[in-house]
């Protein structure tokens, strides 16, 4: 560990944090500190483009390698005044793991084991840093499945998948993380260990595993898991279909999701992202449409599922064509399309959002308008890759040209206001699966209403003096905090 300087004012609690995680794992190298001063948020993105970032650097990045370590350092944390924030592999794309005021980082990826795989009630118990992949590897290696596969899997941790109520590319069959989750450890921020046991189901008042699934790290630091896990399935199979309109599309899906039919993968493209996925399918030419069905479990029950589903989008004008984009989505499902764009000095971002069936064709119009009301030749696309009987996410791809950051930040911030704004007045979730972050922070009282009331009371009864990650999910920053702005 490198001397700091006094005159910083974090000697005593630094000495005290390498005393618990040993000096080789408090890092303090400006580098080291300037890499964790940001996730994955394209704000951030663009302002460290131009060299400055979105918020500070932190004080110190300590790496705990146990749930006794976590304890102490956050007891440390109680004693000496300093503030924490858990960190994963910092995939977010929100700012959730942004500083604010100099914390110090907590990164949790020693905590790296799958700790046992139970084969008789199928349940996975394993360690918050653990690399999704390899969360994913190791269970396919034993035949089974995490059913929870994100774009990011290659790139977070599963505890950050659990920390930002994420779901997965299949979620339409296994359900989101907070469906998966059935137990879990955390450390409070006052040190305490709580541990929420894993049972099939319980009655005894409120979810804790709720409390902290979705907390972003705010209420307390996840260290261990228990998920339901399933059986790899003995088939995967898949069907590309061309449809007239982006109306009939949606109506396949919400018929499909209500007959309850199970399909691992249901994507829509609107007409702008079905382009380039089908260039060279002449079927698309007369409807151009592009949606993707993958059916998956036992071969009986995937043939049926597939059956009844192509009757259902038949009904909707639905035709089968060449499975070309559905083996390149096979091949890429992994990839991000935005940091090309935004290394070319783009503003590319991305929106997803949650809206009932029956507003969402006019969510997907308005906010598309709302886009192109901004600045006319903007991207705007959109896809539809997570369905439910109830609604579906719409994930929308902005992206302006390259412009100076004065002019380029302000219209960012204009595009997110008005597509959140949009789609809390067609009744929807301003969050599908990203999280909240920092950078939803102005939307979250429309969101929530008295609830965000109710989330500020929980964290001041448990965290009374905002140590743990403050100013995230709209609760109340502390004192001194940089804002991260929209421009």
């Amino acid at each position: 560990m490198s001397s700091v300087p006094a005159s910083q004012g974090a000697a005593k609690p630094l000495s005290r944090i390498a005393d618990i995680v040993g000096a080789q794992n408090l890092l303090i190298d400006e580098a080291t500190l300037r890499q964790y001063a940001r996730d994955r948020l394209p704000f951030g993105i663009f302002k460290h483009r131009s060299g400055s970032l979105p918020g500070t650097t932190p004080v110190a990045v300590a790496r705990p390698a146990s749930e006794d370590e976590v304890a102490a350092l956050l007891e440390a944390s109680a004693a000496e005044g300093f503030r924490v924030i858990p960190f994963g592999l910092g995939s977010g794309v929100l700012g959730g793991t942004i500083p604010l005021g100099g914390e110090v980082m907590l990164d949790l990826t020693r905590l790296d084991k799958l700790v046992s795989i139970d084969e008789v009630n199928g349940l996975a118990t394993v360690q918050a840093g653990m690399n999704g992949w390899d969360f994913e590897t190791a269970l396919n290696a034993a035949g089974w499945t995490s059913g929870h596969l994100p774009q990011s899997i290659k790139i977070s941790t599963v505890g950050g998948w659990a920390a930002c109520r994420g779901g997965g590319q299949a979620s339409s069959r296994y359900g989101k993380i907070e469906d998966i989750v059935v137990g879990l450890k955390a450390v409070l921020p006052d040190g305490r260990k709580l541990a929420v046991r894993p049972v099939a189901r319980r009655s005894v008042g409120p979810s804790l595993i709720d409390l902290f699934v979705g907390s972003e790290g705010t209420l307390g630091v996840i260290t261990e898991l228990t998920l339901r896990i399933f059986r790899k399935p003995e088939v995967e199979q898949g069907v590309v279909l061309a449809f007239p309109t982006v109306e009939a599309a949606l109506s396949m899906a919400r018929r499909v999701m209500q007959a309850e039919l199970r399909p691992q993968v249901v994507r829509i493209y609107d007409e702008i992202e079905s382009r380039d996925r089908t260039k060279g399918i002449a079927l698309f030419s007369e409807k151009p449409i592009l949606a993707i069905l993958v059916f998956s479990g036992s071969r009986n029950t995937a043939q049926a599922e597939e059956r009844d589903a192509l009757a259902i989008a038949e009904e909707e004008g639905g035709s089968v064509a060449d499975d070309a984009p559905l083996r390149h989505w096979r091949e890429v499902r992994y990839e991000s399309y935005s940091a090309k764009w935004q290394a070319a000095g783009y503003f590319m971002d991305t929106i997803e959002v949650c809206c009932p069936w029956s507003t969402l064709s006019d969510l997907y119009e308005k906010a598309r308008a709302a886009a192109l009301a901004v600045r006319a030749d903007m991207h705007f696309g959109a896809h539809w890759s997570h369905v439910y009987a109830e609604g579906a996410c719409q994930y929308m791809t902005i992206r302006l040209p390259p412009m100076p950051d004065a002019e380029g930040l302000v219209l960012h911030g204009k595009l997110w206001d008005a597509i959140q704004s949009v789609t809390l007045a067609c009744g929807g979730s301003i969050a599908h699966h990203h999280g909240a972050g920092v950078f939803r922070n102005p939307w979250m009282r429309d969101e929530l209403g008295a609830g965000l009331d109710v989330l500020q009371a929980i964290k001041d009864a448990l965290d009374p003096d905002n140590r743990l990650n403050p100013g995230k999910l709209g609760l109340r920053p502390a004192p001194g905090a940089v804002a991260v702005g929209h421009g």
